[in-house]
């Protein structure tokens, strides 16, 4: 018999929150031997199944929040579960398995206080036997991390442009700049993401363009409307997206290849302009 239903509003009220953090801030670290690790560490049995049923029931705290986890992780293993892309190695059927063990972790990190000790400890064995303490406190967006986490913070303002008259100022100056060198840029961002397979960050890369792109898709939060889902829309998202991650790798690529891609943009953000300028 699990718990007591411990009712959460918020994550920062989780009485488990330590685990759920440390679970969370791992999924973009995985690398490929934890993900043939954990796939052969993941079991099932009728136990493990009611387990899991009472982690993810209505009554289990922010059992939304665990469900929207589940499709950011099916995101950051995208091309992994496809398996086509010829820089995977790990076989998509491997990375299938894998990424139940690390399904039932956030649900268990999550579900805690709905659970049993027995039950939390079970769904939790394979992600232990390959994590027994947390190796990052928070995803490592790369040398240059601040201006990555200045940029991704500044996207969601330009979600409220139809009510915001420097939010629509920056956008229009966004529209201009996708305009530029295009086709070098395209070129950048693939010598960019090459980089992030090399360096082991692509997973890392997919989680910045699926933050980024989840603030400027939000509603405004005035008229609930999305204003981006237009052409321009769709241009300034690339040109943001393709900027966080070019910072992303900066130490791996030509500081030519970082400038083209975020410069344009870094120049808009007013924390990261030069003081003197």
């Amino acid at each position: 018999m699990g718990r007591q239903a411990v009712t959460v509003s918020r994550l920062e009220e989780h009485p488990n929150l330590a685990e759920v953090l440390g679970v969370l801030a791992q999924l973009a670290h995985i690398n490929d031997d934890h993900v043939v690790a954990l796939a052969d560490a993941w079991v099932n049995s009728p136990a493990l199944s009611e387990a899991r049923d009472r982690a993810l029931s209505p009554e289990s705290p922010l059992v939304v929040e665990v469900l929207a986890a589940f499709d950011a992780l099916s995101a950051l293993f995208a091309d992994d579960i496809v398996g086509e892309a010829d820089y995977v190695v790990v076989d998509s059927a491997v990375t299938i398995r894998a990424l139940k063990a690390v399904r039932d972790a956030i649900a268990a990190a999550y579900a805690r206080p709905a659970l049993t000790k027995a039950e939390h400890a079970s769904l939790l064995r394979p992600w232990r036997s390959v994590f027994a303490t947390p190796t990052v406190d928070e995803p490592d967006l790369g040398p240059r991390a601040d201006a990555v986490k200045a940029l991704l913070s500044m996207l969601p303002t330009l979600s409220a442009r139809c009510h915001d008259e420097d939010g629509q100022a920056l956008f229009d100056a966004l529209v201009d700049r996708s305009f530029v060198a295009e086709a070098d840029r395209a070129s950048a961002a693939a010598t960019a993401f090459h980089a992030a397979v090399l360096t082991s960050r692509r997973r890392i890369w997919a989680l910045v363009r699926r933050t980024g792109t989840e603030g400027l898709l939000r509603p405004c939060p005035t008229c609930r409307t999305s204003p981006m889902q237009d052409r321009d829309g769709q241009r300034v998202l690339e040109l943001c997206l393709d900027a966080a991650c070019a910072l992303l790798v900066a130490d791996a690529v030509p500081d030519s290849c970082t400038g083209l891609l975020a410069d344009p943009v870094l120049a808009l953000i007013p924390a990261q302009r030069d003081p003197s300028s």
